[in-house]
């Protein structure tokens, strides 16, 4: 029975915690976005209707979108994810390196409006640095995008989709941030701020906040909002995150960022919006045809991904499966 209530406690957390995009808070402001949208664009069904359609809530994926939710949230109970995630150790253990290695120590440093701001910026560049490269690795790297692939073989898309994902892909992002994150922190420590500022933890809060509240949850949605053409090259927008989401050839290893477009921009993968384009959801292959759902269920999606990740180390090898009946058939 504890477990039971330590999962419940994970899921009311969810929906309570203002750093869960899923907190009620920002899934109201959600509805008020969707519902000025509905009027703006005429009023085309009931708002009920336009708001949580039958076909996209009670869609076989969404249902599995659930289960996995439920999943990992048992996972957090049992601190699989917190065993991974050592921000502070990975801090400490490179501020002290860089201590003995120049032979200084930490002096106390005055901390003023601009050291705030640019420690601030610099914790959210990093942070959605990590995200961008952790979420590309994933997709060009075909070992790892078997545990991706999981989040993509969704056919509709709900703010529920936001946690459709692998517990792998979780443990090694968290690793990913772990490590990049805590260095930087470990150098503005060493060289800018001499301490951590319950300021700088508190803007860089307050900067997720904005995005949560404005839109996150339409990113796995069914309701289109575009920022523009300008805007979409500082900010991915919802509508750029559908794209990623296409299954067309056009969208392949587009928009990788989460909240910026830069790292998109500067390493070639931004895809830009000029008009409303009709998109279908879910997995495809290099010709941007349809394949059929992989994982229909909680164990097919738990479980294929290793599979499929063991082929994908082999192939092209001696131990490639195919490659062997190749020969097999060659030999006789």
């Amino acid at each position: 029975m504890d477990i039971l209530l330590q999962i419940y406690q994970s899921v009311y957390t969810s929906f309570t915690d203002l750093n869960s995009r899923l907190a009620v808070f920002y899934l109201c402001i959600t509805v008020l976005i969707v519902a000025v949208l509905w009027m703006v664009r005429g009023r085309p069904s009931s708002f009920i209707a336009y708001l949580l359609p039958k076909e996209v809530y009670l869609h076989k994926s969404n249902l599995v979108d659930i289960k996995i939710f439920l999943f990992n949230s048992l996972l957090s109970v049992l601190e699989l994810f917190a065993l991974v995630t050592m921000t502070a150790l990975m801090t400490s253990g490179v501020l002290n390196m860089l201590l003995t290695a120049t032979g200084g120590s930490l002096a106390p440093v005055e901390m003023t409006l601009s050291k705030l701001a640019a420690a601030t910026l610099i914790m959210i560049l990093t942070l959605d640095f990590c995200k961008y490269w952790a979420h590309r690795l994933h997709h060009e790297t075909m070992i790892l995008w078997s545990f991706h692939a999981l989040h993509h073989s969704v056919e509709i898309m709900t703010p529920l989709t936001a946690s459709r994902n692998h517990p792998v892909f979780l443990v090694l992002r968290a690793l990913l941030n772990t490590v990049v994150v805590g260095t930087v922190q470990a150098l503005m420590l060493f060289l800018l701020m001499g301490k951590i500022e319950i300021l700088t933890i508190g803007s860089v809060n307050a900067a997720y906040f904005i995005f949560n509240a404005f839109g996150s949850n339409l990113r796995h949605s069914h309701v289109w909002l575009s920022y523009g053409p300008v805007l979409e090259h500082v900010f991915i927008s919802p509508a750029q995150h559908h794209v990623h989401h296409s299954i067309e050839r056009k969208h392949f290893n587009k928009n990788y960022g989460e909240v910026f477009a830069i790292w998109d921009l500067m390493f070639g993968t931004l895809y830009v919006l000029r008009e409303h384009e009709k998109l279908e959801f879910g997995l495809s292959n290099l010709k941007g045809e349809r394949v059929e759902q992989p994982y229909p269920t909680l164990r097919s999606a738990l479980l294929h991904p290793f599979a499929d990740s063991w082929k994908a180390l082999w192939k092209g090898t001696s131990r490639d499966p195919k490659l062997q009946k190749r020969q097999e058939r060659a030999a006789s």
